[in-house]
């Protein structure tokens, strides 16, 4: 059992059998105590207000009439002073009320200080008693534990309350209550003083490499060295791409790829680790928004024989597997707020536990995460914990859409093409008029989407070579038509006169000419004005969702694809909206 060292002493003529508390109950209420208190201590709020919400939530638990947390800096002086009720500006009022001299011998000792009545107390000075209000009228007593960070003493939690017979014989229990508490609270300071030094650190590492990106400006001759697998194009915007990424290969900093469905983030993913010192270590990659979180936690961590239904064997997680390697996380921005803080600690720490073990391992892993969810919108929305995003966003890289780089559109049409007709024995090829109906839509799927399409096309092309006609939209059969007929006018500019593209299987392109007009459409847009549907996780009106359902069959998922919408968010619309599915 936890030794209190009191200041005070026992009166050698009361009977012990009347000091006795009851057990069960205090540890029942302890346990209690120590529970709730953990949940808010792992809350993502400031340390502030984390700390003013542990003294208030203490007052239910432990009779007390003040109850302060004091914290200090490095060099000894007061930082952090919250009490219960606490708010901006505060701190010097809760301040006023600790007693100097005992704060200073509980820091000096590193050990509890507890006062049955601190005015027959010699470790409080008169100042100190005047503090408290105690006076030979009004006894008060007094409990004061430090708290630490490993062997250093940080800051000291402290209760006063009016003494009387029953608080008496709690003192020693509340003492112990409190030494419990005070380490808790000692780690939740620690980990809010890491992460603080981390996001500094992180913040400048971010500011210089985005500086010697700006300040790299590298010869024409070389950019055409700078190549990626399957990575497509010689647009001005996908140069920029090609260049960032082989500055941000150099080192091992955390990236986050930005962009639309379907713009290539796991093949900018892979082309940053080939690219890298860690090119022959694994590449190893998981797609969060595929899994529910309990299988997401084995998946990443691993788990032991045993530790839940199904586990017959040890399996390591993708961490392990990608150790000395690179681990890419796509969708990062669906996964829910418990595991983000799981998360958060492996990319903090590089360390982890598989799941049904206490064994603590330890990996060297870049971590590349991908989203095309506006995580400064969900962190504002509590949705997303601030100080994962920091960590995850170390250098941001923004893939730049489709309509941004429409004169790769015959560069990526030729090479889809060539794949199929390798796949499929065939040897098509792509008229002008074809080249003219790819350059002139507005691709809301981007690669992902001109690859369906030149797929479809292909397979259902009877001739030697594809042809205007041979394109679905131009009979009123494509359904992602209504989606870029739906966007801004953004997308439906004219593009400006691309140059021919020499290549056996494409015929030059000419100057572009008058969009061509989607048909098979009768819904109006699916979005506001100006909104990329892909891009976004705004929902239609219940109308939509329903228009979208119907013309989909009734199957979610390809409802999903109409609005731009993962399958999660469409589930979300139906419940919101109440629409009930329909079954065939």
């Amino acid at each position: 059992m936890l030794h209190i060292p009191s200041s005070r002493e026992r009166p050698a003529s009361q009977p012990e059998p009347e000091r006795k508390l009851s057990g069960e109950p205090l540890r029942e209420s302890a346990l209690t105590c120590i529970f709730e208190i953990s949940k808010i201590l792992t809350a993502p709020c400031r340390l502030e207000v984390t700390l003013a919400n542990v003294v208030g939530l203490l007052q239910s638990f432990v009779q007390m009439r003040h109850g302060i947390v004091s914290l200090f800096d490095d060099d000894g002086m007061p930082e952090i002073t919250v009490g219960a009720g606490w708010s901006e500006g505060s701190d010097e009022r809760y301040r006023m009320r600790l007693p100097r001299k005992a704060i200073d011998q509980i820091v000096a000792t590193d050990r509890p200080l507890v006062a049955e009545n601190v005015a027959a107390e010699p470790a409080f000075s008169a100042a100190d008693r005047e503090v408290l209000g105690a006076s030979d009228d009004m006894p008060v007593s007094f409990i004061g534990v430090p708290i630490r960070i490993d062997p250093k003493v940080v800051g000291t939690l402290t209760i006063d309350r009016i003494r009387d017979d029953r608080s008496s014989l709690r003192l020693d229990y509340d003492a112990r209550l409190l030494a419990m508490i005070a380490n808790l609270v000692g780690q939740t300071v620690k980990l809010h003083r890491l992460f603080a030094c981390d996001r500094e650190r992180l913040m400048a590492e971010k500011d210089r490499l985005q500086k010697q990106i700006l300040e790299l400006r590298q010869p024409a001759r070389e950019r055409k060295k700078l190549h990626a697998h399957g990575i497509i194009g010689d647009s001005p915007a996908l140069r920029g791409l090609l260049e960032k990424i082989a500055v941000v290969a150099r080192s091992n900093s955390t990236v986050l790829l930005r962009g639309e469905s379907g713009t290539g983030k796991e093949l900018v993913a892979k082309a940053i680790h080939e690219s890298s010192s860690r090119a022959k270590r694994p590449f190893v990659k998981l797609n969060c928004a595929a899994l529910p979180e309990t299988v997401l936690e084995s998946e990443l961590f691993g788990h032991e024989k045993g530790a839940f239904t199904g586990a017959f064997s040890s399996r390591k997680g993708r961490f392990e597997l990608a150790d000395k390697g690179t681990l890419f996380l796509d969708e990062i921005g669906e996964i829910s707020a418990p595991f983000q803080a799981k998360l958060l600690r492996v990319l903090q720490e590089q360390e982890f536990e598989r799941v049904g073990s206490n064994q603590t391992i330890k990996v060297d892993v870049r971590v590349i995460a991908a989203t095309n969810k506006n995580l400064e919108e969900a962190v504002a929305r509590s949705e997303f914990r601030a100080d994962l995003y920091y960590r995850i966003s170390v250098v941001p890289l923004l893939l730049p859409p489709l309509r941004e780089r429409r004169s790769d559109i015959p560069l990526l049409a030729s090479e889809f093409l060539r794949n199929f007709n390798n796949e499929n024995g065939r040897t098509l090829t792509l008229e002008a008029s074809a080249i003219d109906v790819l350059m002139n839509c507005g691709f809301p799927g981007n690669v992902r989407e001109l690859e369906n399409c030149i797929e479809r096309t292909a397979t259902l092309c009877a001739g030697s070579s594809i042809v205007r006609s041979d394109f679905a939209c131009c009979h009123g059969q494509c359904l992602s038509a209504m989606l870029w007929k739906s966007t801004s006018d953004e997308m439906t500019v004219q593009p400006a006169p691309i140059a021919p593209v020499p290549s056996k299987s494409i015929t030059p392109v000419p100057q572009a000419t008058a969009p061509v007009p989607p048909v098979g459409s009768d819904l109006v847009s699916l979005a506001p004005p100006g909104t990329v549907l892909v891009s976004g996780p705004r929902m239609a009106d219940r109308e939509r969702v329903i228009a979208a359902m119907e013309r989909s069959g009734w199957v979610q998922a390809k409802a999903a694809r109409l609005l731009g919408l993962t399958p999660r968010q469409i589930g979300y619309a139906l419940r919101k909206y109440g629409i009930e599915i329909k079954r065939f």
